[in-house]
């Protein structure tokens, strides 16, 4: 015949081996009692022992018909005191609808505050314009032969000006980061920047370059830097950046069909 059931219950400072769901979880008295409010603390509560139950070996153990996986997370709230989950935890409803069963009210709250830090605020309404023109000149400079042999040699230089206006200030941040702007700018705090660059012709020699005053820009982070070198490549970098800030296309000015050619570009975010 089997061995008896023990009637006595379980004593304080000594081992209690739950079945959950089919695993098993050893832990105290004082662990399953820490809130006394909540269904566990009930079910082992001085003076109402639950009837343990055996198993194959003989062995006694409290079984509770629940999702043993998710039970390893309530019983680390009940010893720790507070809500530890491992990095992308992905089970935090399934978790809640046990804590619900078992009537642990401070782990309730501690997984509302966690969902709660967990939503993404939706985005605000905001408006970004980017506008860019060009400005073709010709340059003439001295170009060396010999020695003593020089050319007059003429190049055309284009110089392109870009106004940016954005009335969301993450996006803006973002954009001057892009082109390397830097945050201690005079224009820092207000909603547009102005840009204005010239990438050098190859058949410019680096020092009429610099003596013009020309500067290039420059887009990309360290190892990834890239020159600006006409409309279509600056408005690339505009359209990446409005669409990572949740803009959506509104309007191209002069041709929708020339999106990256184009002189205006409207974004909108609702």
């Amino acid at each position: 015949s089997p061995p008896p059931v023990p009637s006595s219950p379980p004593s304080f400072g000594g081992p209690v081996t739950l079945n959950v769901g089919g695993t098993l979880y050893s832990t105290t008295l004082e662990t399953l009692t820490r809130f006394p409010d909540s269904m566990l603390g009930a079910m082992f509560r001085a003076g109402t022992p639950m009837p343990p139950n055996l198993n194959s070996q003989g062995g006694v153990h409290y079984f509770i018909d629940r999702d043993g996986k998710a039970f390893r997370h309530i019983l680390n709230f009940l010893r720790l005191g507070r809500l530890d989950l491992p990095l992308g935890y992905g089970e935090t409803a399934l978790l809640r609808a046990e804590a619900d069963f078992y009537q642990i009210r401070p782990l309730l709250d501690a997984l509302r505050e966690l969902e709660a830090s967990r939503v993404t605020p939706a985005p605000t309404a905001a408006l970004l314009h980017a506008d860019v023109d060009v400005s073709p000149r010709l340059v003439h400079f001295s170009d060396r032969r010999g020695p003593h042999h020089y050319e007059l040699s003429s190049v055309q230089v284009d110089t392109f000006r870009a106004n940016l206006f954005c009335t969301d200030p993450e996006c803006l941040r973002a954009l001057r980061a892009r082109f390397g702007v830097a945050s201690g700018d005079r224009a820092e705090g207000s909603p547009h920047f102005h840009l204005e660059w010239a990438p050098c012709p190859v058949e410019l020699p680096e020092a009429e370059y610099g003596r013009l005053g020309l500067q290039p820009l420059w887009t990309g982070g360290p190892g990834e830097r890239r020159e600006v070198v006409g409309t279509p490549s600056f408005l690339e970098e505009v359209l990446r950046v409005a669409l990572e800030h949740g803009f959506r296309l509104d309007s191209v000015f002069p041709d929708p069909e020339d999106l990256l050619n184009s002189r205006s570009l409207r974004f909108v975010r609702h």
